[in-house]
């Protein structure tokens, strides 16, 4: 028997692209594929470790939250309460609202020098960054739109979504690294 070659996603993922499954695939996660000629893995590695959890529907950005003031915090702070009117409290981990409105945003037109680690070999391409503002949070958070949104598709005010993301890849497919992040995708609601 001929097996088909391994489903490819466009990001590159070893994985089933029917919508009801592929029959030589027994499961469709991306970092995680196991076909009848083995397992493909390639390791999904938070490029920061606490700051967000979950996958699809349930992905979400990870704060926390002071007893004492409810101040809620992101990037979270497991220390002390950032709030200089408060004597402090008990920092609990608190998903984040998973909309918000777009605050600002503009454009990385250019690589962005060290410490950020990238491929000098390949083209640099332009990346959207998104502020959105967390209501319930009273926060704002900034982080990459999805691939394909451009300033040109965003107004302030705009309703977008928090979902999970990939900053980059390293190595190849039987052992690589996935390194995943959040970005913010438009809900298509306008203010």
């Amino acid at each position: 028997m001929v097996l088909p070659l391994p489903c490819r996603t466009s990001a590159g993922f070893r994985r089933p692209l029917p919508p009801d499954g592929c029959p030589w695939h027994t499961s469709d996660v991306p970092s995680d594929v196991r076909c009848r000629g083995g397992t493909v893995g390639r390791t999904r590695t938070p490029v920061v470790a606490g700051w967000f959890t979950g996958e699809g529907d349930d992905f979400r950005l990870l704060g926390t939250r002071c007893a004492a003031c409810a101040s809620v915090f992101f990037p979270r702070e497991d220390g002390l309460c950032r709030n200089p009117a408060c004597a402090g409290g008990e920092l609990v981990e608190v998903p984040l609202s998973r909309r918000g409105r777009v605050w600002s945003y503009t454009d990385g037109r250019y690589r962005p020098p060290a410490p950020y680690v990238s491929d000098p070999e390949l083209p640099w391409e332009p990346r959207t960054l998104i502020a959105v503002e967390l209501a319930a949070e009273r926060m704002v958070v900034l982080g990459q739109g999805v691939e394909g949104v451009s300033v040109a598709d965003l107004e302030v005010g705009m309703e977008v979504e928090v979902v999970p993301g990939v900053l980059g890849e390293e190595g190849d497919d039987e052992s690589g690294t996935v390194w995943t992040t959040w970005q913010w995708r438009p809900t298509g609601v306008r203010a």
